[in-house]
């Protein structure tokens, strides 16, 4: 015969268990928080960086439209991943210029509720010296450049805008 502990015995310690917190978890690490953590001195303040989109170059994929800067900023922060907004009956090439706008300035984001979380992004904030940017109505819909605007920014000398750490790259001055 099997002999089990007494339930009594065992009721205590499950209900201290049950008190005790949560350990807190902490935030999930985004590659471009990672990307700060890591390689801090290639986002330093004053470095000049580049974000760059590619064009319709067909299978030779060459970055055609850039914004190009310094940094101002770097700093990691915690960001909760919300639901992408999606626009019902429409794929995202048949989206607007705001309805893209809406769902890139909402990156990173999640597609189900059951996903959204907690993150740790790595966030540059630079000052925008130079750059070029499609003007073809395809190109509406294709990325966060677009008639001189990044986003709903207008692009201007001295402009500052907010890119996450691993969508940028060092210039090669």
């Amino acid at each position: 015969m099997i002999r089990l502990a007494c339930p009594m015995r065992v009721l205590p310690a499950l209900l201290l268990l049950c008190a005790l917190p949560a350990p807190a978890a902490e935030p999930e690490l985004r590659p471009s928080a990672r990307l700060l953590q890591a390689q801090p001195d290639n986002l330093q303040l004053g470095r000049c960086v580049i974000y760059e989109e590619f064009g319709s170059g067909g299978a030779l994929r060459v970055p055609e439209f850039f914004v190009r800067g310094r940094v101002v900023a770097a700093r990691v922060e915690v960001r909760h991943l919300a639901v992408c907004p999606e626009v019902t009956g429409r794929e995202i090439g048949q989206y607007s210029r705001e309805e893209f706008n809406r769902l890139a300035a909402a990156a990173p984001c999640v597609s189900a509720a059951a996903y959204a979380r907690d993150v740790s992004l790595g966030i540059i904030r630079l000052r925008v010296d130079q750059w070029e940017t499609p003007h073809a109505r395809r190109t509406a819909n294709a990325g966060r450049l677009y008639r001189g605007m990044f986003l709903d920014t207008t692009l201007a000398e001295g402009r500052e805008i907010e890119l996450e750490a691993d969508l940028l790259r060092p210039c090669a001055d």
